[in-house]
């Protein structure tokens, strides 16, 4: 059997061991209502230009999404609007196949739970299948997003959460929110498999449905998701909690003063052992992370699995 923690993307492979050198996953919104950068990027050219200055600031796989998942609830109102798969298709597929052909040494991912956006998406150069849903709604979707990934060979990414992207809530009651969230990524991980997904990537689902003393835990918590033997991903960039922690949670830090608190919940997370860091700030995360990397290998307790 392959190592798990070696995700193969078409024609690249990421060493995503624990304790390997982690890897940024730059952010590309083509949406006009996502919560830090809606309407940027909606023009193909804008969002060419995006992905050009994000790989030369060091990102190595570009999650492009075309549907926000931002959230209702009091910080940012009434939540995203949920689209139509064609819709999603129309805003995605023309960038994901601009970024493909100018930059081929790209690993592009798509930010969708939809499998008819998946499949296109793969169809254009898609490299990684990215479902913030864990693929909860496969059982029920006229093209599941699993089998999609199974057909392609490409990696997914199962991320926690509640309820369908936009409806999600922000708080619920956890027993234990790091057991919790294992034991769900659990039936995640065992659906991938149960499609023929081999390269399979857990995500805690930072900021989705918690509350932000439960995201905290769930940082410290990542060598608990480890046991699950998959590489995990974070998504921290911004985040409410981070605003909240800078700030109050009724007055938390505005979107854009929240990188160094970023950076700080991102060393955590990487040294805890999470090998992909998800982040709108390319430049200071790979920075950070390169320096983070380069003194963490000479340190005494530094180990790292063999290949």
């Amino acid at each position: 059997m392959s190592n798990p923690f070696f995700l193969h993307c078409r024609d690249a492979v990421l060493d995503c061991r624990p304790g390997a050198a982690p890897h940024v996953m730059g952010i590309l919104n083509v949406t006009p209502d996502s919560f830090s950068d809606g309407g940027q990027y909606t023009d193909v050219d804008a969002a060419l230009r995006r992905a050009e200055v994000m790989l030369g600031e060091g990102a190595r796989i570009i999650d492009i999404g075309g549907e926000s998942t931002r959230p209702k609830g009091s910080v940012y109102g009434e939540g995203a609007t949920a689209l139509p798969a064609d819709e999603e298709k129309r805003r995605v597929v023309p960038v994901i196949k601009a970024v493909t052909a100018r930059f081929p040494e790209a690993i592009v991912s798509i930010d969708t739970y939809k499998g008819e956006v998946a499949k296109a998406a793969v169809e254009a150069g898609a490299a990684i299948i990215n479902d913030v849903t864990g693929l909860r709604y496969d059982a029920e979707a006229p093209v599941p997003t699993g089998q999609v990934a199974a057909e392609a060979g490409v990696p997914i990414v199962v991320m926690h959460s509640l309820g369908r992207p936009g409806e999600m809530p922000h708080e619920r009651s956890y027993g234990d929110v790091v057991a919790d969230v294992q034991a769900s990524l659990a039936k995640s991980v065992q659906r991938a498999e149960g499609a023929g997904i081999k390269d399979i990537v857990v995500d805690p689902g930072f900021g989705f449905g918690k509350s932000a003393e439960e995201n905290l835990r769930l940082l410290a918590g990542i060598p608990v998701l480890l046991e699950l033997g998959r590489p995990v991903l974070v998504g921290i960039s911004r985040k409410s909690t981070i605003g909240a922690v800078l700030g109050t949670p009724g007055q938390p830090a505005p979107v854009l003063e929240r990188l160094h608190g970023s950076l700080g919940a991102t060393a955590v997370a990487v040294m805890a052992g999470a090998s992909i860091v998800r982040t709108h700030d390319v430049r200071a995360t790979a920075d950070f992370l390169r320096v983070l990397h380069a003194t963490r290998r000479l340190s005494p307790a530094h180990t790292e699995e063999p290949a």
